[in-house]
């Protein structure tokens, strides 16, 4: 039986007015929610029961310590992390700990998920889960897994639905769109995604989502020229033209870190007569930017250099320096970070009470050292 309900403004305040010691700016207004400057991203680990077990133990955890985000994609570990989540509310919400409309849940369809383990046979596995039960045709698939037609995109929130034991998801993203590029030209893409739109617009009036985005590794903090870049502008308009003046696209998600800044920093993105880097963007076009890979999927660690060091603060690890990067740029509600483990969530969530950097401290840490 799936939980009814969806995060709101009024459960989400308070949830963070339990949380007396957190720092003033840690719970932050997003889209009329008061959501957390750190979330749950769920994307690596192994398809097994103990990496199961580590995530829902992990957001329980993280929801006892101000943490109310969850993000997460129907094909992260083979659908199993949408289904550790699951476990994890079902658990926090008997247990009295939360309700869930305190609780954001997003998650991404469009890449061709496995269940539960990789197949021995994965285009038998294809065919006979997706093209033989006609939730797309063969043509429909793209760069050999991706896909965006209407079809497979009903079929797959309504399982997200079902494997995260929601009636409605509170923001669905359409998961690296760029993909489509290695295949098809640009105005095709937009096409698409148009149709997409029109697809989830549709399933935000049957009540199955509250809103929609789009999460891209690349394509809006490349380059104008590049084959990956998409124009927020135009998808903005494309959202228009699919829903109106009050279409529900309300996010994009993207990485933002210290080894990937261009979200913050490099201006790529056309927005009337100016260009602006993506997260000013987003704000000027009135969209919700939430930052993936705060830790640069790991290869941050161990790798921050001294003077680096000194200009992030005193936080104590390479860990909780990175996030704080990513959680002080301007514009974002939240940043993601992966977090498999009590241990992982205990040592981000320290930040919680620890005020984010200053805009004049952010654009230090991004200076070249003078020595």
């Amino acid at each position: 039986m799936m939980l009814e309900g969806y995060a709101t403004l009024e459960e989400t305040r308070r949830y963070a007015d339990r949380f007396r010691e957190a720092a003033p700016s840690h719970f932050r207004d997003a889209d009329g929610l008061r959501l957390s400057s750190i979330g749950v991203g769920t994307y690596l680990g192994e398809a097994d029961d103990s990496t199961d077990a580590g995530y829902a133990s992990a957001i329980q955890r993280a929801l006892s310590l101000g943490c109310n985000v969850i993000d997460t994609a129907i094909n992260y570990r083979c659908q199993r992390s949408e289904r550790a989540i699951g476990t994890a509310i079902q658990q926090a919400i008997s247990a009295g700990e939360v309700a869930r409309e305190e609780i954001f849940v997003s998650t991404k369809g469009g890449f061709i998920p496995f269940d539960g383990t990789p197949p021995i046979d994965p285009p038998a596995y294809f065919e006979l889960t997706f093209v033989d039960t006609g939730v797309l045709q063969p043509a429909d698939l793209v760069a050999g897994c991706h896909c965006m037609t209407p079809g497979f995109l009903e079929n797959q929130v309504d399982r997200s639905r079902e494997n995260l034991g929601l009636e409605t998801i509170d923001l669905y993203y359409l998961h690296n769109p760029e993909t489509q590029l290695s295949a098809t030209n640009q105005a095709t893409v937009y096409s698409r995604l148009q149709r997409a739109f029109e697809t989830l617009e549709e399933l935000v009036e049957r009540g199955w989502l509250r809103g929609y985005g789009i999460s891209t590794w690349e394509a809006l903090r490349a380059d104008q020229t590049g084959r990956p870049y998409l124009s927020m502008q135009e998808i903005d308009r494309l959202a228009r033209r699919a829903g109106g003046a009050g279409n529900h696209f309300q996010a994009v998600q993207l990485p933002v870190n210290l080894g990937l800044p261009e979200a913050f920093a490099y201006p790529n993105q056309p927005v009337g007569d100016e260009t602006l880097p993506a997260l000013a963007a987003a704000r000027r076009l009135g969209i919700t930017a939430f930052a993936s890979g705060s830790l640069h999927q790991g290869k941050l660690l161990g790798q921050i250099p001294p003077w680096l060091r000194r200009n992030l603060g005193p936080e104590s690890t390479d860990a909780q320096r990175a996030l704080q990067f990513a959680r002080s740029c301007p514009g974002l509600p939240t940043a993601l970070v992966g977090m498999a483990s009590i241990e992982h969530v205990e040592e981000n969530l320290a930040l919680v009470g620890v005020p984010p950097l200053g805009l004049e401290e952010l654009e230090r840490v991004l200076q070249s050292p003078s020595e």
